[in-house]
């Protein structure tokens, strides 16, 4: 398995999930920006159900040497890829923020999927699981830079199961809505809308064997953006969401 983003508490949680279950990977590969918290997690692994795992640097804002992945064959990959930045006014007229949440949640990620996509098309199997969110459902004025971002990837993940579904590749598209999270800590929560790490690893992992296309990680996050998506322009200009 590759895990891209592999310091998420969610990425984390589903590769346990994945192992308490008893999926068998001859290796996990464990990208990261953080090599020394990934490196804690490895031997967590390795200790706990004796799983390999290999720990590779990726910054995304640095440029990629696509040639040293050539050797990484999988059959499952899990991107928890993500950069909320700074929402408030002044993070929005904050270009270095702007460009910030837009290439890590899109533009710089995006050639990092299709390398990898190309390989599972290749093998013709294999199943990508994208983490995107439910800002992408609808540009709110609390959050439209981050959401902007991840309504692209959310759109790069639906065309890639368009294109790969012929080539025997599964994508599955997974919407969490809010998350106990380090991204979000000090952030007000509602807690009936807030999932934790192993919860949503326990939805990601029903739905990557169901083979769904899309997730939402609670239920009732489906229901919110189906309201907050059919509310008519007019109306939807004047609220503070």
């Amino acid at each position: 398995m590759i895990v891209l983003g592999s310091t998420s508490e969610v990425a984390q949680a589903f590769v346990e999930k994945a192992l308490q279950e008893g999926e068998k990977f001859e290796k996990i590969y464990l990208f990261t920006s953080n090599k020394e918290t990934t490196e804690r997690f490895a031997r967590h692994i390795d200790v706990k159900f004796l799983q390999q795992s290999e720990v590779i640097e990726l910054d995304l804002m640095k440029e990629i040497d696509y040639n040293k992945f050539d050797y990484i064959n999988s059959n499952v990959l899990f991107c928890a890829v993500g950069y909320l930045g700074e929402g408030t006014e002044e993070g929005l007229y904050d270009n270095k923020n702007t460009e910030r949440i837009i290439n890590i949640n899109y533009s710089k990620l995006v050639p990092v999927m299709n390398y990898f996509a190309h390989k599972f098309e290749s093998r013709r199997s294999g199943t990508i699981i994208g983490l995107s969110s439910v800002a992408g459902d609808r540009g709110r004025q609390s959050n439209f830079i981050y959401g902007s971002a991840k309504a692209a990837f959310t759109a790069y993940l639906s065309g890639l199961r368009n294109y790969l579904f012929s080539k025997k590749v599964h994508v599955l598209t997974v919407k969490p809505g809010f998350m106990a999270t380090k991204m979000t800590e000090g952030l007000p929560l509602n807690p009936k809308l807030t999932a934790t790490p192993k919860q949503a690893a326990a939805c990601i992992y029903k739905a990557f064997k169901k083979q769904k296309n899309v997730a939402y990680v609670l239920p009732i996050w489906s229901i919110i953006m189906m309201i907050i998506r059919n509310i008519p322009e007019f109306i939807f200009k004047k609220l503070k969401l």
